[in-house]
């Protein structure tokens, strides 16, 4: 299990599930509070319809008794500037969220003619439907809903748009332009429900300032919400595992060639055979790009351990010649000291000498050493290997550079000798600035460089054909040794011809900031 969710196709399935599902819940909720808010508010279209209906009905001069009051089956409710129920939905029985809790109308004090559950036009209070009106027991009496009622409307008058200062404002048979919403619960003909409740001021001459409330349910809403809301618990799950499977297996079939790569990459371990290559896909994508990479990296290993394989090989060949020659000189002086060779010998070991210190700087250039920073004046020093050869000139004033003395001072003492070496009279010294760049040139008069060969003679044990002679000529590491630092001092070294004829060999390094 914890290979499985440490793979990479796990953790971009993990991940794209997780950002599905974040962006899902994200979008539900926006629809789920969207669809909330339009529903409210058609809700509060309705109530506010009814709500000004009525108004429209009182300030036209309608009696309470003749309000339409139970036309749509919506609780209604009409309360003077005193907070007191005048009016109400005649199957109401409980309601709440409006300015009074009240249900029934206050029975007036003088009986009216009529009947209806009005104040105004209706001698019933609150005690259960005797027939008396117009009696003071049936006006005086404060029990039941009678208190509720007062006590509710004298704590809403403020909310449901009985303030003095708005009512003051309206002409009589006015109705207020301004509407306040609420939620809240009513109980009408038997069954509870939610209802968005909206309040209406009117102003009616023979009632004074009033305040209907008119409710329109919210069953659809909360209907519409909760099938919303399931189809979504229910949709969201199977929506995820369809998200999860599809990222499962393009992830497996986009990592197929990776898997590719990489067991062609441990059977190459196992093998150590660098000719191989792993398989580049048919595609354009980072993974065609990375197969084609590994395998330029596994073509320049490979180059690398067949240089490296061809340089022991070649420094065991040119080893093995002055010490049998040395060898054969000591057992033949054993034997015979009168015959023992003693220059040679020297010559020998010496030569062996200076193939250990090449072989040894070639070693440590190939482990990456750094040059020092160490700066000082390359004029000096080609000054001093000049004078240490007859034959050579030098023209030039100072320039200043950067790195490792004693290892340019190889570089210049390669190609002096080099040059020494196939010249036929002269050897000529150039030094200059071009730009950031210090130039140093070594021209001779010799038979110069075939065009050929111009990159060739910068490879280890590398001798043309007339330089093969080991009397003349080295082990073929000078030039590849000047090279090598060349670029290690952040410069370059190439060969071409010299203006008089023969070979000049260019040599530019990085001058004084």
């Amino acid at each position: 299990m914890r290979g499985l969710f440490g793979s990479v196709r796990a953790k971009a399935t993990l991940a794209a599930t997780v950002v599905v599902a974040i962006a899902l819940v994200a979008a539900g909720t926006a629809v789920l509070l969207s669809l909330r808010s339009n529903l409210n508010g058609q809700a509060g279209t309705q109530a506010e319809r009814s709500a000004r209906e009525v108004a429209a009905d009182l300030s036209g001069g309608a009696s309470y008794a003749r309000l339409r009051l139970d036309d749509d089956q919506r609780p209604v409710q009409v309360v003077d500037e005193k907070g007191v129920l005048v009016a109400s939905s005649e199957d109401l029985r409980r309601v709440s969220g409006t300015g009074t809790g009240a249900v029934r109308p206050r029975a007036p004090r003088t009986a009216a003619p009529g009947g209806g559950a009005t104040a105004d036009d209706h001698g019933d209070d609150d005690s259960g439907g005797d027939d008396t009106s117009g009696d003071d027991r049936g006006g005086d009496d404060r029990g039941g809903d009678d208190r509720g009622g007062d006590d509710a409307g004298k704590g809403g008058r403020g909310r449901g748009g009985g303030e003095d200062d708005d009512h003051a404002s309206l002409e009589p048979g006015q109705i207020g332009a301004e509407v306040s919403f609420s939620e809240g619960s009513a109980t009408l003909d038997g069954d509870t429900a939610d209802y968005r409740f909206a309040a209406v001021e009117v102003s009616v001459r023979s009632k004074g300032a009033l305040t209907v409330y008119a409710g329109a349910p919210l069953t659809a809403e909360q209907a519409a919400v909760r099938t919303a809301l399931t189809v979504m618990l229910i949709g969201l799950p199977l929506l995820l595992a369809v998200v999860a499977a599809v990222t499962w297996r393009v992830t497996r079939r986009a990592l197929r060639p990776v898997e590719g790569i990489r067991s062609e990459m441990a059977a190459i371990t196992a093998s150590e055979d660098l000719a191989r290559r792993v398989p580049v896909p048919d595609t354009r994508d980072e993974v065609a790009g990375l197969a084609r990479t590994t395998n330029e990296t596994l073509a320049a290993l490979e180059t690398s351990v067949e240089r490296q394989r061809r340089f022991v090989a070649d420094a065991s060949h040119e080893l093995r010649s002055p010490i049998a020659s040395l060898r054969t000189q000591l057992e033949v002086g054993a034997a015979h000291p009168e015959l023992l060779d003693v220059t040679g010998a020297v010559e020998d070991t010496v030569r062996l000498q200076r193939l250990a210190a090449d072989l040894l700087l070639l070693a440590r250039l190939d482990a990456g050493e750094r040059p020092s920073d160490t700066r000082f004046d390359l004029a000096a020093l080609v000054r001093e290997e000049v004078s240490r050869r007859p034959g050579v000139t030098m023209e030039g004033g100072s320039a200043e550079v950067a790195g490792s003395r004693g290892q340019l001072a190889r570089v210049l003492g390669n190609l002096l000798d080099n040059a020494r070496r196939h010249a036929r009279d002269r050897v000529e010294v150039t030094l200059r600035t071009e730009g950031p760049w210090t130039v140093l040139e070594v021209a001779d008069d010799g038979a110069g460089v075939p065009a050929a060969e111009r990159e060739r003679i910068f490879e280890r044990f590398v001798r043309l054909d007339e330089a093969r002679g080991r009397d003349d000529g080295g082990a073929g590491l000078g030039l590849a040794i000047a090279r090598d630092v060349a670029l290690r001092h952040g410069g370059t070294l190439t060969a071409g011809d010299a203006r008089g004829g023969g070979a000049l060999f260019t040599l530019r390094l990085p001058g004084h900031a």
